[in-house]
């Protein structure tokens, strides 16, 4: 098969790949058009039935992995499907193996680097927290290693919340042996718990979507309570020490319109901030500059707030 990576603008489509999700609108003249969001292990990428009633278009709905043909244009500097005919694949014509996106980086290597780290925790209270997580909880293991850090926006894959949860407690170390006020148990211990909520946020993949659990707590207020449980069986949990993690936790995201319940007080709570914000705008960079090979403007990303392009140096 020849994966979404590898199209450029002005290619012939055909192949197999997994519809993630489908809507139905109506354009300017009154015809209706459907736009679908397509995946392969590589990547996703819009694609635009604009005739939909047409004979080449079979019904399908979401999770359906379909064969496409048509072509590949650009809008706004990202690569566009055109589809002009579309089937139901069945089974046997294609691997699932081939449509879950994976980190580019060893699960099992990342992991082991995550363990390493917390064996440098001195604070015998946070070290037992984390190993509680991290050693002694296997379907959470399970899970995390195979969890996505988001939908859609950063970090999306299977992989995708151990390596962004890496990064940010790397970030975090860093900002440690810079800035000596900090308390590097507390942030480090902070930053492998920040997103562990998401294990319950998200659908595994294929969907990758919001439980209903996500929906109506978010992975920050689930996180939090998620620490809260573990910690309530560690006897002698100082109940400051607790208060002071889960209040890193729920401030994280930084400000209450991006969805913290709380503002970070803590200096280790900006610092992990901070942290998380870098980690999550950097890569979606790297994903958006990795789908496109345009070297001008790119247009408005919703995510980074601006107009990007890639810098003109070689």
């Amino acid at each position: 098969m020849k994966y979404i990576c590898d199209y450029k603008e002005g290619d012939r489509i055909s192949g197999i790949y997994l519809c993630k999700n489908k809507h139905s609108a109506i354009a300017k003249n009154g015809r209706p058009y459907e736009t679908v969001s397509l995946q392969d292990k590589t990547g996703m990428v819009d694609g635009k039935i604009w005739d939909p009633n047409s004979a080449g278009i079979s019904d399908y709905e979401s999770l359906d992995y379909v064969q496409l043909g048509g072509e590949v244009t650009s809008f706004q500097g990202a690569l566009q499907f055109n589809i002009k005919r579309l089937r139901v694949a069945q089974e046997g014509e294609f691997d699932p193996a081939d449509y879950l996106p994976v980190s580019k980086k060893s699960i099992p290597g990342m992991y082991k680097e995550l363990l390493d780290l917390i064996d440098t925790i001195e604070n015998t209270y946070l070290k037992q927290l984390l190993d509680a997580f991290f050693r002694e909880d296997e379907e959470f293991i399970k899970t995390f290693q195979k969890s996505s850090a988001a939908k859609s926006v950063h970090h999306s894959f299977v992989g995708g919340l151990l390596e962004h949860t890496l990064s940010v407690t790397k970030l975090c170390d860093y900002y440690c042996s810079t800035y000596p006020m900090l308390k590097r148990d507390l942030l480090l211990t902070s930053a492998m718990l920040h997103d562990i909520g998401k294990v319950r946020e998200f659908s595994a993949f294929p969907e990758n979507d919001y439980t209903d659990e996500g929906n109506l707590l978010g992975h920050i207020v689930m996180g939090a309570e998620m620490t809260g449980e573990k910690a309530c069986r560690i006897e002698g949990f100082p109940p400051v020490l607790l208060n002071e993690v889960k209040h890193c936790i729920l401030a994280h995201h930084g400000e209450l319109e991006f969805g913290s319940p709380k503002r970070p007080s803590l200096m280790e709570a900006f610092a992990l901030n901070l942290a998380d914000n870098t980690d999550a705008k950097m890569e979606t960079f790297t994903e958006v500059l990795e789908q496109t090979a345009e070297t001008g403007w790119l247009g408005f990303n919703k995510f980074l707030n601006n107009n990007i392009r890639p810098s003109g140096l070689v």
